[in-house]
């Protein structure tokens, strides 16, 4: 019987079946996986040596996926187009947060996109022991405003008496416009901020 052109099973289409389950909201275990692309469990163990290494492939298929590369535009320029897309891989996927930070990052195209940010970022004037410090802001800053942006649409709902948030709950923005007025306000602040700490 002749082999498959195209083979079964790879480590990228293990990664790729996991974070389409995890999109999707369904469970991304070894079992899941299998079932998913139609082979036994024990058959991954032939590609991949488990669960951290399927969330590494995870990573990676996401970068690759959200990757926003240099054009050799100005570092604050390119800071804002990555974090505007990092926002959104993070909101697509929030599940996969405290798995991905709780890993260390090792997949090549991961690794890649982060010497990219770092060159970025020393060829626009940073120092070289300013560089991860502010990476790590950036990396948090995504984080949290990609948990933002897939948080309920009421936020807050206090069920008793408040002095003040209640009254400016009253009429405010919800849901995406709230999160995305809010990201834009952090992402201001926060280029502004990167810009006053390089000319100091």
């Amino acid at each position: 019987m002749p082999r498959p052109s195209t083979p079964l099973l790879s480590p990228e289409i293990i990664g790729t079946a996991a974070l389409a389950l995890s999109k999707a909201g369904q469970p991304f275990g070894v079992n899941a996986i299998a079932r998913s692309l139609g082979v036994r469990p024990s058959s991954l163990y032939n590609h991949v040596d488990g669960m951290d290494e399927i969330v590494e492939l995870m990573r990676g298929s996401l970068v690759e996926d959200y990757r926003v590369e240099s054009a050799g535009e100005a570092w604050d320029d390119h800071l804002i187009a990555l974090l505007r897309a990092q926002r959104q891989m993070y909101a697509d996927h929030p599940q996969l947060v405290p798995l991905l930070v709780g890993k260390t990052i090792t997949h090549p195209a991961v690794i890649a996109a982060y010497d990219e940010l770092a060159t970025v970022l020393v060829d626009g004037g940073f120092a070289e022991d300013q560089v991860l410090p502010v990476i790590a802001v950036i990396d948090a800053f995504a984080i949290g405003f990609g948990l933002d942006l897939a948080s309920p649409d009421d936020v807050w709902r206090p069920e008793q008496d408040t002095r003040t948030l209640g009254r400016i709950l009253d009429g405010a923005e919800r849901g995406a416009a709230r999160s995305n007025r809010t990201f834009e306000l952090g992402l201001a602040l926060l280029v502004e901020s990167l810009r006053s700490h390089l000319d100091g």
